[in-house]
């Protein structure tokens, strides 16, 4: 046998060479745009739920880790031990080592998902009842005698710095009858009580012999408004307190002693109801969404289920444990459950845009490849066979381009769950490599006419397709009458998300049904006229493919999720610019403690000269002024906020802040009123509020305030009023009242210059507060939800107007070559290069054209249509302190959102038909006319 028959034996020849290898060399560049475009889609798909979930554990972080330690905190509490015990065990079950082995237990046995901070953690044991104190020394504002609590607190060295003193400690063992114990108090209650180092208090015993606490140390708090101090804020700081009485309120001092923690056997002899307690704040930090429901249940099993049988177990059968963390969970789960749906549908919009630009894309590299596969198909190449290297192709540049968007979106960004990110990766991976075969493979089921045309003009709609825009359109309609009915608030459903994107998808089939018509007219217009290059351009227009809905669909439905976007954007900027201004009423409020107080002449003067300040209104505000009986003989009595103004001034600020408008000379007093005998009181014009216009009644009625007595006739109503939030009011010149004083600026100006109002204020006094409306403003949105949901929709816009873009170079590109073969052929017969951008810039325009005005006329529709089912208050105000049951957050169509994408299209597009035109013209018309090109 010869060599050569031994090499052919061992290595045959291959048929040919590799499909997949050999497409990959022959067309890198689309493999490339294809595993960009997969990339990016892959990595949007794959970051939303990471984003979702990421300011959702973000605000349920917050929540929790911001709340206020009473309410945070899981308090497990015990009665002292019963009175029939044996006193020697009574002192051992409180003893400092009982104690803490309790609270190791107890640590030890909490669910997996309740996570102690340990190191907020306390325990001792305390007087539940305050005692009083007898001290002479100790001050008394109301000659009422000081109450003390007396409690033991763990680990106070690891949450105190001595101030003065030594630590308290005890000297040998502790009973209930130890005369004499040391003790501590914080910096603040030593300095409200006068309490020094070496001060005695002697606490009264149910065996009449007191016991005496001595004190040893001063301490100062390391965190004071940690949890280890702020579940009993009375531990550092001390309260005077008002005792229940009808006449002129009494007030008296309570405040806390701090044991060493081996001296609570001594608290057994007191009449203070003594009772051990375990202090545990939850530790937040690890805590995600998807532990809430498990929280939550968690806590109601240790509130009063299997967990607090496990409890009693350790602590004692009377133990208790009270949390009102179940309380923050449901508001978190409320303002979630708010913000979703609205942020659902978002998130529909973009996945819609990102499905159609992924159609249109694998419907261009159908397009290009379709004499190619009419060839294969035409020497015995089966569907299956094409599919299957079709598929290959498609998964070799698909699947890593996904995988790689994936792990941008993972690595970009953290702290949330990975597989819906996953299912959002796989989703587009799969959509691409089974749309990209069955798109290119099954239009070659049979054979097709080469040449054929399917005239956008020409072509009438099949039944088929009759009968799925009429399905379209009844889904179009529920949706919108389900997002009207039941609004985002209810929590929606999939149906009431896509309803932008299926009046965009109604409106993109209209539109194309409706396009020949004007069309046909522009046609027979230009028909006539003198050049071809109109004519030339319409016709090219009308020969669009009756295919192309999917540029126009992904175009409106882009444009439409824009607008949406912008809307939502602009409704929630605009309902914390109106509540920020119903809080502060003006760009800066100045003003006393309680409004009581006045303020000099020389704070108005220095407000007047800073920055930014434009003009400022006095106002002089009192509360509570009782109203007359009304004349239908009811006896109830009625309050109201006075205000005096300068009417010029506060008519400005009104009109200004929209805030009840009224003309200034309907508040000012007559003057025959004003030279009227002094003996004779004048009747004063005021504003009031509907309720207490109503009240008034038409006729002059006398007023007792501390500003004056006088008389006042209603002029006139507004429902809100920029100095008072109240809905009770009247506005009244303040030059008429007898006793003027200014207790309240109102600053207008631009941006008012807060530092140089606040060292104003400080000079005034100390109590005296600068609120901003820009500080307000910002308040409202302080929580991780608002934040991350504002920042999902500001994204949905930069993609919507993305993909809209990417969509005109798609729709663009796909007639690119047979423009420039049309373009070259004319130019042989006498085209000039200005009449050859013309005619690609007019044959263009009526796409584009439709799209803009049509994508801006279905934004504004569908902004108008969803306005009342979208619920914007939860996104825009509830973060807000000065948050009320009035706000409201309505959805508008904002234009810039509406007009900048449309524009967008309409430069984008004319922008590639001057560079397509000078292109093919600098290639010269011998490069395009090849002689067997069938373009």
């Amino acid at each position: 046998m010869s060599a050569r028959s031994v090499r052919d034996r061992r290595a045959p020849a291959a048929a040919c060479a590799p499909w997949v290898r050999t497409r990959l060399r022959t067309a890198p560049g689309t493999a490339w745009a294809l595993g960009l475009l997969v990339l990016l889609t892959t990595f949007l798909a794959a970051a939303f739920p990471r984003a979702v979930d990421r300011y959702e554990n973000e605000g349920l972080r917050r929540d929790i880790a911001a709340a206020d330690p009473r309410l945070s905190v899981l308090e497990l509490s015990t009665p002292q031990p019963d009175l029939q015990v044996p006193q020697p065990l009574r002192e051992k079950a409180v003893s400092a080592a009982s104690l803490a082995s309790v609270h190791r237990t107890v640590l030890s046995g909490l669910p997996d998902v309740v996570r102690p901070d340990t190191a907020q953690s306390a325990y001792g044991f305390h007087t539940g009842k305050p005692i009083s104190a007898q001290e002479g020394w100790l001050p008394r504002p109301s000659l009422i005698d000081p109450e003390l609590t007396y409690s033991t607190l763990s680990d106070l060295p690891d949450h105190a710095t001595l101030h003065a003193g030594t630590w308290p400690a005890v000297h040998g063992t502790v009973t209930a009858g130890t005369p004499e114990v040391e003790g501590a108090v914080t910096e603040e209650t030593a300095k409200a009580l006068r309490i020094k180092v070496g001060s005695a208090i002697s606490v009264p015993t149910q065996g009449g012999t007191p016991l005496t606490v001595r004190i040893t140390g001063i301490v100062t708090p390391k965190r004071p408004a940690a949890a280890y101090w702020s579940v009993q804020p009375l531990l550092r700081t001390p309260s005077l307190v008002a005792k229940p009485t009808n006449d002129i309120p009494r007030y008296y001092w309570i405040a806390a002693v701090l044991l060493p923690p081996d001296a609570a056997p001594a608290l057994l002899a007191t009449a203070g109801q003594p009772e051990a307690f375990w202090r545990i704040p939850p530790d937040a930090s690890p805590l995600t969404v998807t532990d809430v429901a498990a929280l939550r249940s968690s806590i109601a099993s240790l509130e009063g289920g299997p967990g607090l049988v496990n409890l009693r177990a350790v602590a004692g059968d009377n133990a208790a444990l009270t949390t009102d963390l179940d309380t923050i969970l449901t508001r978190y789960d409320t303002l979630r459950q708010a913000i979703g749906p609205v942020v659902m549908v978002a998130a529909v919009g973009i996945g819609a845009v990102a499905a159609v630009v992924l159609l249109m894309t694998i419907g261009l590299m159908g397009g290009r490849r379709r004499s190619e596969l009419a060839l294969m198909r035409s020497r015995g190449g089966s569907l299956l066979g094409i599919g299957g290297r079709l598929l290959a192709e498609t998964v070799v540049t698909t699947v890593p381009a996904a995988a790689l968007g994936l792990l941008i979106a993972v690595l970009s960004v953290g702290d949330a769950r990975l597989w819906p990110s996953v299912t959002g990766a796989v989703a587009v991976a799969v959509l691409v490599c089974v749309a990209l075969p069955l798109c290119t493979a099954l239009p070659h089921r049979r054979a097709r006419l080469h040449g054929a045309r399917d005239d956008l003009m020409d072509t009438r709609p099949s039944r088929q397709r009759t009968v799925a825009e009429l399905t379209l359109l009844v889904l179009a309609v529920g949706a919108v009458v389900a997002l009207r009915r039941r609004g985002t608030g209810s929590g929606g459903d999939l149906l009431v998300s896509a309803a932008p994107v299926l009046v965009g998808l109604i409106a993109a089939l209209v539109l194309v049904r409706l396009l020949p018509l004007p069309l046909r007219l522009a046609s027979r217009s230009v028909a006539r006229r003198r050049g071809a290059v109109g004519f030339l351009s319409l016709a090219r227009a009308g020969r669009t493919s009756a295919g192309g809905t999917l540029p126009l669909l992904a175009l409106l439905i882009a444009l439409t999720t824009a607008a949406f976007g912008g809307s939502v954007l602009a409704g929630i900027a605009d309902a914390r610019d109106d509540a920020a201004v119903r809080a502060i009423g003006a760009d800066a409020r100045i003003s006393g403690p309680g409004h009581s107080v006045p303020l000099p002449d020389r704070l108005v003067r220095e407000v007047g000269k800073a920055d930014g300040v434009r003009e400022v209104a006095r106002v002089q505000i009192e509360y509570d002024v009782v109203l007359p009986a009304d004349g239908t003989g009811d006896q109830r009595t009625k309050d109201a906020t006075l205000v005096g103004v300068d009417p010029a001034t506060y008519a400005r600020l009104a009109r200004a802040t929209g805030l009840g408008a009224f003309p200034a000379d309907r508040l000012r007093a007559s003057a025959a009123a004003k030279k009227s005998a002094p003996t004779k009181d004048p009747v004063l014009p005021v504003i009031a509020s509907p309720s207490v216009a109503e009240r008034l009644g038409h006729q002059p009625r006398d007023l007792s305030a501390a500003a004056g007595n006088f008389t006042v006739r209603v002029a006139g109503t507004v429902t809100r009023t920029p100095a008072v939030s109240d809905s009770d009011f009247l506005i009244v010149d303040a030059a008429s009242l007898t006793r003027r004083q200014t207790n309240t600026l109102l600053v207008t100006g631009g941006s008012p210059d807060a530092k140089a109002l606040r060292t104003a204020a400080h000079h005034a006094g100390k109590d005296v507060s600068v609120r901003l409306r820009s500080e307000a403003r910002e308040a409202f949105a302080d929580t991780p939800m608002q934040r991350g949901a504002e920042k999902i929709y500001a994204a949905a816009i930069a993609a919507g107007a993305g993909y809209a873009l990417l969509a005109v170079l798609l729709s663009l590109l796909q007639t690119a070559p047979e423009r420039t073969a049309l373009l070259a052929r004319l130019r042989t017969m006498g085209l000039t290069s200005r009449q050859g951008r013309r005619l690609l810039g007019l044959e263009a325009m009526p796409q584009a054209l439709l799209a803009a005005v049509g994508g801006l006329l279905v934004g504004w529709a569908t902004t108008a249509l969803l306005a009342p089912g979208v619920d914007l208050v939860s996104l825009a105000l509830s973060a807000g302190p000065e948050a009320g049951a009035d706000d409201t957050a309505s959805l508008r169509a904002d234009p810039w959102s509406l007009t900048l994408p449309a524009l967008g299209v309409v430069v984008l597009t004319a922008a590639v038909a001057a560079v397509q035109a000078w292109w093919a013209g600098s290639r010269g018309p011998i490069t395009e006319l090849r002689a067997g090109d069938p373009r």
